[in-house]
């Protein structure tokens, strides 16, 4: 066994104990596929309102950018599928907000992987990185075997489904690297078909700015009325093309503590939401990421929907 293989075992290991679903490596380099896509999809202004998508273009295709002699790029997938849904027939939040903000649980984790690698392997210099940064994580997350992008730009496993966050580690350690599979989409186009404000424009393009999930959370004006009645009583973010995709029937619920909702937002009713208080918004998302979009920001989105 080589050294290579070697640490390349070890860190995939240590990924496994910290509780990460699945782990896989890939060179860093230029991701010559994504760059005329990505110029693409900003040049017909999917990303809407969502400037920093505009921002650092070369870094988010080139990691090297983000890590001096970058040589790997480790993924890693953690499971947030909830053994427990909301209520039928209320106002819903994505499943990903649940418990507590992904980007704590992760980045931790992350942070102990690091030190892990300096640790055992040696001084290996490198960066974290939880969705914060110019990455293009799904992108990375395929180059590395971990599932292929779907027509609805997720990444897609058959194993386990989509219900899972994307995070990687940059380093400048030359490890073994991993093959990417192959797209098990077929001729399905469930996603496509259930997306009530048409954002997947055509398999494996979505226009981030017909998002449910981007005019419940990123939109910060006012939600125009042309979208009105489509939303499907989804007040933060948006699940239904992960619903209808018939590999996250082997979606199985995740052991993360940290991820368990309050008891209180799974029990809500629609006159539960549209009355809530601020203190009642704060006890309930003390640490999710529903806070982004404030308390105003939520009454907006339940006001739009009751409407």
């Amino acid at each position: 066994m080589t050294l290579k293989s070697t640490n390349t075992q070890r860190i995939k290991t240590e990924a496994k104990r910290l509780g990460f679903l699945s782990c896989g490596i890939s060179k860093a380099q230029f991701l010559e596929k994504e760059a005329p896509r990505l110029e693409n999809w900003l040049r017909h202004n999917m990303q809407g309102e969502m400037q920093y998508m505009e921002n650092h273009f070369d870094k988010r295709l080139d990691p090297t950018k983000l890590v001096d002699d970058a040589k790997s790029v480790v993924s890693l997938l953690l499971n947030y599928f909830p053994s427990e849904v909301q209520i039928e027939n209320t106002y819903n939040i994505s499943k990903y907000a649940y418990g507590t903000d992904y980007h704590f649980v992760i980045k931790d984790k992350l942070k102990q992987l690091l030190q892990y690698i300096s640790e055992e392997i040696g001084e290996v210099g490198g960066r974290a990185f939880v969705d914060s940064a110019p990455v293009l994580d799904k992108a990375w997350a395929a180059k590395s075997g971990l599932g292929w992008i779907g027509k609805n730009s997720n990444l897609l496993t058959q194993q386990v489904g989509s219900f899972y966050f994307i995070a990687e580690v940059i380093i400048d350690l030359e490890l073994e690297y991993d093959n990417p599979v192959t797209d098990h989409c077929g001729t399905c186009s469930a996603c496509i078909d259930a997306c009530p404000t048409q954002a997947i424009v055509q398999p494996y393009i979505v226009d981030g700015s017909k998002c449910i999930s981007y005019f419940t959370i990123e939109l910060k004006n006012e939600i125009p009325n042309h979208v009105k009645g489509q939303f499907e009583d989804w007040m933060f973010g948006c699940d239904i093309c992960q619903d209808v995709c018939p590999w996250n029937k082997f979606s199985k619920a995740h052991n993360e503590p940290l991820f368990q909702p309050n008891a209180q937002l799974l029990s809500m009713s629609k006159k539960d939401w549209e009355e809530i208080t601020e203190d009642v918004f704060l006890k309930i998302f003390q640490k999710s990421p529903v806070k982004r979009t404030k308390y105003q920001g939520l009454k907006r989105n339940v006001n739009f929907l009751k409407d």
